[in-house]
């Protein structure tokens, strides 16, 4: 098998992992604060980070220059980033805040790309992207909630779409520093500076919680969200980001919202509709256009 398709299947996974992950901390968020709750995520993350860092690579130092960096990429891309599309949801109907975050999101790592890194928006990308879209519409409308514009929502729905913006910004300003350390050592640093930064904001949230009463479930979560959603999920999608490049990695998010309708129904018995059925295989469609281009986006390197 050509060795191409080890990243596109590592990033279909870590979108599957991240739309199971919608059940998982829907049902986690009647335990754990918000912000608490993606703290604990990224916070604990962080020692195991380190560690795997240190017994792959042998140190775990970054230049002073490439810390700063990190720290501002840990600061919007984490912090920022987790907090705006957590008051996204809040603020406005799910169907809205899926559709408003994830469809843009792919659209302007593909247009902003140039300015970090050579990749070309090739015909392909353009047709199978459109695809993607278009299928993706249809999981996220498909729903019972459907889209609403209304002027009640309107605060979440632009948090939404900002949070779009700047989560394509953020994923991009990352590979230029990959051409010079690895995607472990690059995640470990803008992880650990997102935690730091997010700690104050958990103030007054801890005492909430019923420490002594957690259930497997509330552990099971934790677990699934540091692990799982993090550790693994961001070292793999980093890595694949690399090698397929930024643009047509960003189209497999649209992988997301439909594992997301399959945990809705595995945990809270939410019906699938016809036209969820529908957008999947024509965003599957989309994405399998892009992923079968021959000529890569740009040479891979060791990493």
């Amino acid at each position: 098998m050509n060795k191409k398709w080890v990243y596109y299947l590592g990033l279909i996974l870590v979108s599957i992992i991240w739309g199971a992950n919608f059940g998982v901390s829907r049902s986690a968020m009647e335990t754990f604060d918000p912000i608490l709750f993606s703290f604990l995520r990224f916070g604990l993350a962080v020692p195991f980070f380190f560690l795997i860092l240190r017994i792959k690579e042998g140190s775990v130092g970054m230049p002073w220059r490439v810390v700063l960096q990190l720290a501002l990429i840990g600061l919007v891309g984490i912090t920022g980033l987790e907090i705006a599309v957590m008051y996204a949801i809040k603020y406005t109907t799910l169907a809205n805040a899926s559709l408003l975050n994830v469809a843009p999101w792919p659209i302007f790592a593909a247009l902003f790309a140039p300015l970090f890194v050579k990749e070309k928006f090739t015909r392909r990308l353009a047709v199978g992207g459109v695809a993607a879209i278009i299928g993706v519409t249809f999981v996220i409308l498909g729903g019972e909630e459907g889209l609403d514009l209304s002027s009640g929502h309107m605060t979440g729905n632009l948090l939404a779409f900002g949070a779009s913006l700047v989560g394509a910004l953020y994923n991009l300003s990352c590979m230029p520093l990959m051409k010079t350390y690895s995607s472990l050592r690059i995640s470990t640093w803008f992880i650990f500076f997102g935690s730091l930064f997010m700690l104050p904001l958990t103030v007054g949230s801890w005492s909430k919680v019923d420490w002594s009463g957690l259930g497997t479930g509330d552990y099971m979560a934790i677990v699934y969200n540091v692990l799982v959603c993090t550790v693994i999920a961001f070292v793999l999608w980093n890595a694949s980001m690399f090698r397929i490049g930024a643009a047509r990695s960003n189209f497999f998010r649209y992988v997301v919202p439909a594992t997301a309708v399959v945990a809705g129904l595995v945990f809270f018995d939410e019906g699938i509709t016809i036209w969820q059925i529908v957008g999947t295989v024509c965003m599957a469609a989309g994405l399998v256009w892009i992923s079968t281009e021959k000529k890569p986006p740009q040479s891979a390197v060791n990493n």
